[in-house]
């Protein structure tokens, strides 16, 4: 805890706690510190509301509480703190409503409040003062206009909005900046069109305003943005054709138009963005072919299906040397698919292309829901089993005993403070380490300790090597008589199990979202499948092992029980799953398969579609007779509207995943 005897320290100026384990409340005696500029708090592990006394500071520049547990609402007393310029306190669970006294703070410069729970409207005065230049609030429960006191902020350079509620005409509610470096305004309710005044703002790099309702036509004017590094506008209601100005945006990296109404062609002009590394146009009307110029792209990802293109796929696009995704699917093409050189068949990528394949039997259905075929290999080299004199075995992808050592320091030896959360072979525990930022550390309970952890090298090494989009990247293994734990990368939105039993989270994952996560399994399971020697079986998918990041795309977790198939034995094993996921046939003939996992992808598919486990109407799917008699209004969650326009789509998913359960 934070010793209250520092509140005696009466002439201190500047208290610095941070990247420390400190626990417990913040003690209300600091507030007697009226000397004090500064106060560094964050990365901790602080709880409890924050004491109304730091209102006491008003010599205070610069409070910062990010990265804790604090909770409770922002003291109003913070608007006795006029001297302040910089206030983070993102990352914690506060609630309730951003007090009003904030707009008081004329000086602020950066405030931070992202990642928190808040909920209500933004106060009005907020950058009264004409100085607030980093601004955030994503990834909270707001909702409202946004306050004219921002509209008309000139001095914003990064700014983030996101994954909230907000209301209002867009053209309306933000106006121009000039210093503007990156603005999120993903994931709302705005409304009305693109205003030219975003080419105004000619200093910015990220413009995101995908996930809202903006209709009208893509503005020319955003072709004035040359610094322009990421363009969203995805899944809005967006018509009319991409401008031609778009050609000018010549640093340009990633451009998502997908989810749209956008019709006409690919224009020529977007041959000159060089950089471009990531293209999605897909779900929308564009005609005409597909141009030459994409084959002039060094690295691709590049996604236009459901669309009207016809004509030949042009074998210019072979010729991209680092293409990653190339999805065509569900359009109008012909002829054959173009070979890919094999100088573009660099060690380390993939070439994956999507078409639209015929069904053939159940493994191929997999690939069908995921629209993915899968081209080539990719192989990885791994680092060999390190044996340490202390009895120590590892696998890491970095230094081993620094990790080790450093995980251990930042977990106090795994001290039960630091877990959140517990599985049926260990513990998780979140850890915060300079080199690899979030981790997220699996911690296995004695009795698998101590079961041959020799044995599970070779399958652990072949797990380090999997780089794959949709799956969680594993860092190392260390193992000894005392310890065994797995080293992951740390996923923000934690598991889909656990969003689609709240509410409010659920209803988040909209049909686009829940039809992009079924999408994302199965790219991962094709993966593993078939294109890992000797390939992978996951044998316990569900929706507590399915991650979602920050973008709500799937990752695959929690391999503490996958198998490793060899061709050449009989993969007979003890029974693992969870029960509602595992494959019937599995329970009587304990053979672990490839089509475990497809069995239970289908269970899976099937809940996302839901928003919940179908537990006894997975018999019915599972019963042939039956199954042409339910209502498809059945198997549809019903906290979300229709889907409409995406019928289609998720009754075709609807029907291949109960194709599946049929066997």
């Amino acid at each position: 805890h934070i010793p209250p005897e520092l509140g005696k320290m009466e002439s201190l100026e500047a208290l610095s706690l941070h990247d420390n384990n400190l626990s417990g409340p913040i003690p209300k005696i600091i507030g007697d510190l009226t000397e004090l500029k500064l106060l560094h708090l964050y990365s901790n592990q602080l709880s409890g509301p924050i004491p109304s006394e730091l209102g006491n500071l008003k010599n205070l520049s610069d409070l910062e509480l990010s990265n804790n547990s604090l909770t409770g609402q922002i003291p109003p007393s913070f608007g006795n703190l006029r001297n302040l310029q910089i206030l983070f306190l993102r990352h914690n669970k506060l609630s309730g409503s951003i007090p009003k006294e904030l707009g008081y703070l004329d000086n602020l410069v950066v405030l931070e409040m992202d990642e928190n729970q808040f909920s209500g409207h933004l106060p009005e005065h907020l950058c009264q003062g004409g100085k607030l230049e980093i601004f955030t609030v994503n990834s909270n429960n707001l909702s409202g206009p946004i306050p004219r006191s921002l509209s008309k902020c000139s001095s914003f350079k990064r700014v983030r909005f996101d994954n909230n509620s907000f209301t209002g005409n867009l053209s309306e509610a933000f106006g121009s900046y000039p210093d503007l470096e990156l603005i999120y305004l993903s994931e709302n309710d705005f409304h009305g069109e693109l205003s030219s005044n975003w080419g105004k703002c000619k200093n910015l790099t990220d413009l995101l305003i995908d996930g809202n309702k903006i209709g009208g036509c893509i503005p020319p004017e955003i072709g004035n943005l040359k610094g322009l590094h990421r363009l969203d506008l995805s899944s809005n209601h967006l018509v009319g054709m991409i401008p031609g100005e778009f050609g000018k945006l010549t640093s340009l990296v990633d451009l998502f138009l997908q989810n749209n109404h956008i019709s006409g062609n690919i224009p020529g002009q977007l041959g000159a963005l060089t950089k471009l590394e990531s293209l999605d146009l897909s779900d929308n009307i564009l005609n005409g072919s597909i141009p030459k110029f994409i084959g002039d792209y060094m690295n691709m990802l590049l996604g236009s299906y459901s669309n009207k293109f016809g004509q030949k796929i042009p074998k210019e696009i072979g010729g991209i040397t680092q293409l990653n995704v190339l999805d065509l699917s569900h359009n109008l093409l012909v002829g054959e698919i173009p070979p890919q050189p094999s100088s573009s068949m660099t060690k380390g990528h993939n070439f994956i292309l999507i078409t639209v394949l015929p069904i053939m039997g159940t493994l191929v259905l997999l690939c069908a829901l995921a629209g993915a075929l899968l081209m080539c290999d990719q192989r990885r080299r791994v680092r060999e089993v390190e044996k340490w004199d202390d009895g120590w075995l590892s696998i890491s992808m970095i230094d081993g005993k620094a990790l080790y050592r450093d995980i251990l320091n930042a977990t106090g030896d795994f001290d039960a403070k630091f877990c959140i959360g517990k599985g049926g072979h260990g513990s998780v525990y979140k850890v915060n380490l300079p080199s690899l930022g979030n981790i997220a550390t699996k911690r296995f309970h004695s009795s698998f300790e101590n079961t041959h952890p020799k044995s599970s090298m070779n399958e652990v090494r072949a797990l380090t090597g999997i780089k794959h989009w949709n799956i969680v990247n594993l860092y190392g293994y260390f193992s000894n008589a005392q310890h065994s734990f797995l080293v992951y990368e740390y996923v923000e939105r934690g598991n889909l199990s656990s969003i689609l039993s709240i509410e409010v989270e659920s209803k988040k994952l909209d049909w686009i979202k829940r039809v992009n996560i079924i999408k994302g399994v199965a790219f991962a399971l094709s993966y593993m499948h078939h294109d890992c020697l000797p390939p992978i079986v996951h044998r316990d998918i569900s929706s507590s092992n399915i991650l979602l990041d920050f973008e709500y795309e799937a990752r695959v977790a929690d391999f503490g029980i996958a198998k490793l198939l060899k061709p050449d034995s009989s993969n007979c094993t003890a029974f693992a799953g969870t029960y509602g996921y595992v494959a019937p046939e599995l329970a009587f003939t304990m053979k672990v398969t490839q089509m475990c996992d497809v069995y239970s992808f289908g269970v899976l598919a099937l809940e996302i579609i839901k928003g919940k486990h179908l537990e006894e109407y997975i018999t019915v799917l599972a019963n042939s007779s039956t199954i042409d008699h339910v209502q498809h209004g059945d198997f549809l969650d019903e906290r979300l509207p229709d889907p409409e326009d995406r019928v289609n789509e998720i009754l075709f998913f609807y029907h291949q995943a109960s194709k599946i359960l049929l066997g």
